[in-house]
């Protein structure tokens, strides 16, 4: 069974310096029919001003995973991190059993376009850690890169749960299939360009929940970036 979450049906925020759309329901944006999916509890395309961003405030108990489009994004946190996230770059924030950290657009001339996401970690108050790696276009580029795991094998980035998280660059006649295993579910969401999955056509901020289905199968591409969750 596939679930589309229609790019259009997504939650907005628009504070000026921000402009977020949410595919699950988060702060102001309560949606009791969307509350995530499996361990999967946000996805926030957000795009910030120049000069512009979050100031220091506090998380726990959230695997929380930043995925740059366009523009550069800085990253300061209370474990002694600084640090700036670029495409291609993930960056993966284990706020355990608390840290405090600030975002802003690393440029005072160009926006800001990223993905946030957040994941429900396996157990409550691990200590709170932080990793970036950089995983270029080559590396996804017609297919499915791990770039997050539990494990962190192949040189994905840790997240403290069960779940695998792919990467692809697809365009025209590209095609990746990742099979799942009996049990499990998927979450695919469209970061850009526009994608057929298992026959089905995907859009740009397009979301789908995929449950007893046997694989993802991303096909007749245009010019897609799309992340792929394989979940418990």
């Amino acid at each position: 069974m596939i679930t589309i979450r229609h790019r259009d049906e997504r939650g907005v925020a628009n504070m000026g310096w921000l402009n977020s759309n949410h595919s699950f329901s988060f702060g102001h944006y309560f949606d009791p029919g969307h509350m995530g999916f499996r361990a999967l509890r946000v996805i926030n395309e957000d795009r910030v001003i120049p000069g512009a961003g979050f100031p220091t405030h506090g998380h726990a108990n959230m695997e929380i995973v930043s995925y740059v489009l366009n523009g550069a994004l800085e990253h300061k946190d209370s474990i002694g991190t600084g640090s700036v996230i670029r495409p291609g770059e993930v960056q993966v924030m284990s706020a355990g059993r608390g840290i405090r950290h600030s975002e802003y657009n690393a440029s005072d001339t160009e926006p800001v376009h990223f993905l946030q996401i957040w994941i429900l970690p396996e157990a409550n108050n691990l200590a709170p850690g932080y990793q970036q790696a950089d995983f270029p276009a080559e590396q996804k580029r017609g297919t499915l890169k791990l770039v997050g795991s539990r494990d962190g094998r192949d040189g994905s980035t840790v997240i403290h749960q069960d779940v695998d998280l792919y990467a692809a660059l697809l365009d025209g006649e590209d095609s990746a299939t990742l099979p799942l295993r009996p049990g499990r579910h998927a979450w695919v969401q469209v970061a850009r360009g526009w994608v057929h999955l298992n026959g089905t056509l995907l859009k740009t901020g397009d979301g789908a929940a995929l449950s007893d289905e046997e694989a993802v199968t991303l096909d007749r591409a245009d010019e897609a970036e799309v992340l792929v969750f394989d979940l418990a």
